[in-house]
């Protein structure tokens, strides 16, 4: 839902666009199997119990792509840690929504769309997960979009917005709440990984462009790096071992929200406070 053009994501900026018409504008479309899979998992680990408890949860898959594989996986992911979930695919191209129809089966559908969410009769999603949407659009614009999915959601609800490679070694991903950014995560395929600070290229658009001396986010990662750097040793026991270890170094200094069970997983979440932009 971008392009080089970067116009508003507001159709109460001078956009001229007709009432009705989807808010946000087409995407690449970039699509692989398995590429959100580490999203995925994070997703069905932190937000299941939510899903599990709401009657009738839907996750909205947000900008899927010129396919759909990554709605048709998120259902059986997520329906693994909540069996009564549906997936609502929303894409703002038509042809792609007609091209995914074919794939539609009890829990999975598609519909023309932006970041008004459309759903029957004013639901309100559980989950909503953009991946790959804001990565060409201003910074200046990531709020107002943040603002208007995060008013979507129900009051358990959360929204997961970020950026992966193609695919799917190296994620970062932000996620909120009703009530704004809560925690940034960074995951990766350990085998992969030179350094953590790699993962800079995928930081998402509220935090790429401020990876400069003085803002939190840089400071963060160099402190990323140095605690890798320090738990060389560690590597004799496998990448794995290297990032627990990185982690638990890391905690004293950051304020990291999950433990030694998602690292095993290649995943670090921190608190969004702490990365917060300056100014």
């Amino acid at each position: 839902m971008a392009s080089r053009s970067t116009p508003s994501p507001s159709p109460s900026h001078g956009s001229g666009r007709k009432p009705g018409r989807p808010v946000g504008t087409v995407t690449r479309g970039t699509t692989n199997p398995n590429r959100l899979r580490r999203m995925d998992r994070w997703m069905a680990a932190a937000h299941g119990a939510a899903l599990r408890r709401a009657d009738a949860p839907v996750a909205v898959d947000l900008g899927y792509g010129a396919a759909p594989w990554t709605a048709v996986e998120l259902l059986a992911r997520l329906r693994e840690a909540a069996p009564r979930v549906r997936v609502v695919g929303i894409e703002i191209e038509p042809a792609r929504v007609a091209g995914a129809k074919p794939y539609e089966r009890e829990g999975l559908s598609f519909r023309h769309g932006g970041f008004e969410v459309p759903l029957d009769g004013g639901e309100r999603p559980a989950l909503i997960r953009a991946a790959n949407v804001l990565r060409q659009y201003d910074e200046e614009q990531v709020a107002e979009v943040w603002a208007r999915l995060c008013a979507r959601l129900a009051p358990d609800g959360l929204l997961v917005e970020g950026t992966c490679d193609e695919i799917g070694r190296r994620h970062v991903w932000v996620a909120l709440g009703p009530e704004g950014p809560r925690t940034v995560t960074f995951a990766t395929r350990l085998g992969s990984l030179e350094r953590p600070s790699d993962l800079a290229e995928r930081l998402p658009k509220a935090l790429i462009h401020r990876n400069v001396p003085g803002e939190p986010v840089h400071a963060f990662l160099r402190d990323f790096d140095r605690a890798w750097a320090a738990a060389a040793p560690y590597a004799s026991y496998g990448a794995r071992q290297r990032w627990i270890r990185t982690a638990r170094d890391l905690a004293v200094d950051w304020p990291l929200a999950d433990g030694p069970g998602r690292w095993r997983q290649g995943e670090l979440t921190v608190r969004w406070e702490a990365l917060r932009p300056v100014g």
